[in-house]
């Protein structure tokens, strides 16, 4: 099984894509090129999850201090035409925003955009979906903890489980293939139930996606909460049989495995025990309008200032490049990153 474990990141993304121009602006002094944008629409949620925001809440920047859909579309024109090929709406919650059809709409119009993709927790999706889908909206990851209603909302500090499944089922008839299912694993809450995530995987085309639990700012991170990829593999390999592992391109994230016998697959997300770092060709931007070239960075540059203060692309360029050039070659560990300052995970973006 020691190839299963193995990390993905085994050749730098600047050795990929040489059939697709990215510009220098989208280049770090590691060689790795960025074409991935991850775009928060809000900071809103219509759930509450405890691995995402603090119990009390959080502070919601003002609404005039957020990007309009405007700049959102204009902002990522730049990354696109400069080389970004895929961009992913979170949130906060992105299907709360009224405009959400349009922005889709504009963003996957976009020319040079491949994918559009959202993260999502489901919650108002089914009904809204079709329509998205009409809009471009190509891929969709949707986030579920639990399987179990009432557990659901111990952690969501709200109802709305069967919704989430609804919802689920919904994108599996409008043909998303796979629909990716995200689910933070968390010692003593729902380790207990990989094996019945897993056997969604069975008759339905579902992408389990199990993600080490991270920390943020509010969310009690311990590491006696971490399920390390380790030890939910070994769950799954006990279970099941005929595990084989897919091969990954350079710049994925997760670990992706078929299972005999399986219309889906079940990947592995292991940014604390076996980061893919070198890999990385993400970007994002925050619903507030500031740039993070990093996850677990604290290091952020706002777009939207100088945008309002007449800024053309060029100077934009400028702006994007020079944060791109000075992103680290890793992120600072485990246990540094448990102390080191950042925002919760509401306010950068799923």
């Amino acid at each position: 099984m020691s190839n299963m474990y193995a990390t993905s990141c085994e050749k730098s993304p600047a050795d990929t894509h040489k059939d697709n121009p990215v510009s220098d602006m989208l280049f770090d002094s590691f060689g790795r090129q960025h074409t991935y944008l991850r775009i928060s629409l809000s900071e809103r949620c219509n759930l509450r999850c405890q691995y995402c925001m603090p119990a009390e809440g959080v502070e919601l920047t003002p609404t005039p201090q957020l990007l309009s859909p405007n700049e959102i579309v204009r902002l990522a024109n730049l990354f696109v035409s400069s080389g970004v090929s895929k961009i992913r709406l979170t949130g906060g919650e992105p299907t709360i925003r009224k405009d959400i059809e349009e922005i889709c709409l504009q963003l996957s119009s976009l020319s040079g955009l491949k994918t559009l993709a959202m993260t999502t927790n489901g919650i108002t999706l089914a009904n809204k979906l079709p329509r998205l889908k009409e809009c471009g909206l190509s891929l969709l990851n949707i986030s579920l903890d639990t399987l179990v209603p009432a557990k659901f909302e111990f952690m969501s500090r709200r109802k709305g489980h069967d919704r989430v499944m609804k919802a689920i089922d919904a994108a599996i008839e409008l043909g998303y293939n796979p629909v990716k299912v995200n689910c933070v694993v968390m010692r003593g809450f729902n380790d207990d139930e990989i094996y019945d995530f897993v056997e969604l995987t069975r008759e339905k085309p579902i992408n389990i996606r199990f993600i080490e639990f991270m920390p943020f700012d509010g969310n009690v991170w311990k590491v006696k909460k971490l399920v390390p990829y380790s030890e939910m593999m070994d769950i799954v390999v006990k279970q099941f049989t005929g595990l084989e592992r897919i091969k990954d391109d350079p710049t994925e994230t997760a670990k992706n495995f078929r299972i005999d016998g399986h219309r889906g697959t079940v990947s592995f997300i292991t940014s604390m025990t076996e980061h893919f770092c070198a890999g990385c060709n993400r970007l994002r931007l925050l619903a507030d309008g500031n740039f993070k070239v990093c996850l677990f960075g604290p290091s952020e540059v706002s777009l939207r200032d100088p945008l309002r203060s007449g800024a053309d692309d060029n100077e934009l360029r400028e702006i994007i490049g020079a944060a791109v050039k000075r992103k680290k070659a890793s992120h600072a560990g485990m246990f540094d990153i448990a102390k080191t300052p950042n925002r919760p995970m509401i306010h950068i973006g799923g």
